[in-house]
């Protein structure tokens, strides 16, 4: 199956469309009664009067879910082939978007982190251009409104702002005004939500969104480690990629090398900003599979022998099947 994604060939997009279908086959047999989805974070809420809550029939829920992943999938294998990331143009990144999207059973319904993925690859799509544009201060206000327009959705997401200063870092020599246009570009949609608050008489809660934010790191968190064993083979093609990357990263080219590093910091943001919200949930890492994807698509191109990383991902989908029909 690698070796055909391999290739950049538009026949592998209807092999996507079955591998989805396939890997999200397990939680429709099974699948809750009643699924909810919230798309707005409360104190947002003044903003878009209306329902905020939909509770679709499972299947629907699904279907709309999958469709998403699907789109995000061929998102994010245009933007690597785009810029590079890789030494030819293929389907592996859409390959793995679609793998890990699948990982969790959480995963596989609508969450506001499968939203915000969006907006993820978006700002992703601005950052890398930082590189080789001229002009900085539209893109890195822009990338602030967008960070600013996820956080209303899922307030986490309001981390990925240090991925602003980490691609300026990275990509830009230094320049005060660059890295203050970004403050501006998420003050400004901080301004439309102080005004809505203010018209709504509510403008003393104003600061009350910033509350999160004061959540101590957990020392621990409850679960159930016989779950997560579907990881075993997710961090040893981590593991793999990452010596991968190591042995031919100074013979790659300068942007690209800067491309993975920004990669990375997200990931950590990522997997770090799980805390913000009160209850732990399992979607938030979907905020991770964007850069992991890259990574593990950049092992598979270059991986060696056939038998061996063939056998690697088949492992990797029968455990995600497995654990779907599974739980202990």
């Amino acid at each position: 199956m690698i070796n055909m994604f391999r290739t950049y060939n538009p026949i592998n997009i209807l092999w996507l469309g079955i591998l989805l279908f396939l890997l999200r086959l397990g939680y429709a047999y099974d699948a809750p009664p009643r699924l909810e989805f919230t798309y707005l974070e409360p104190f947002a809420r003044l903003i878009m009067p209306g329902k905020y809550q939909f509770a679709f029939p499972p299947l629907f829920d699904m279907f709309l879910a999958g469709t998403l992943v699907f789109i995000q999938a061929l998102l994010v294998n245009y933007l690597v082939n785009q810029y590079g990331l890789l030494s030819k143009p293929s389907f592996l990144p859409a390959l793995m978007y679609i793998t890990l999207s699948g990982l969790f059973t959480p995963f596989l319904v609508l969450s506001p982190p499968l939203i915000c993925n969006f907006l993820l690859i978006w700002m992703l799509h601005k950052l890398l251009a930082l590189y080789k544009g001229d002009e900085a201060n539209s893109i890195t206000y822009d990338v602030g409104m967008i960070v600013a327009i996820g956080s209303l959705i899922y307030f986490p997401f309001i981390y990925m702002f240090l991925a602003i200063w980490s691609a300026l870092l990275l990509f830009r020599p230094f320049n005060w005004r660059e890295w203050v246009i970004g403050i501006m570009g998420y003050a400004t949609i901080l301004f439309f939500l102080a005004v809505a608050y203010y018209l709504s008489g509510n403008l003393p809660l104003f600061s009350t969104i910033w509350d999160p934010l004061t959540t101590k790191f957990p020392t621990h968190v409850n679960i159930n480690y016989y779950n997560y064993l579907v990881l075993v083979p997710v961090i040893v093609i981590f593991v793999l990629g990452i010596i991968k990357i190591n042995q031919i990263f100074f013979r790659s080219y300068v942007q690209v090398r800067k491309a993975f590093q920004l990669l990375f910091i997200i990931f950590l943001i990522a997997g770090l900003s799980f805390y913000v919200k009160a209850e732990f949930s399992l979607t938030h890492f979907l905020l991770c599979v964007i850069p992991v994807s890259v990574f593990f698509a950049y092992y598979f191109l270059y991986a060696a022998p056939r038998w061996f990383y063939e056998s690697l991902f088949f492992l990797l989908l029968v455990s995600i099947v497995y654990f779907q029909f599974n739980t202990f």
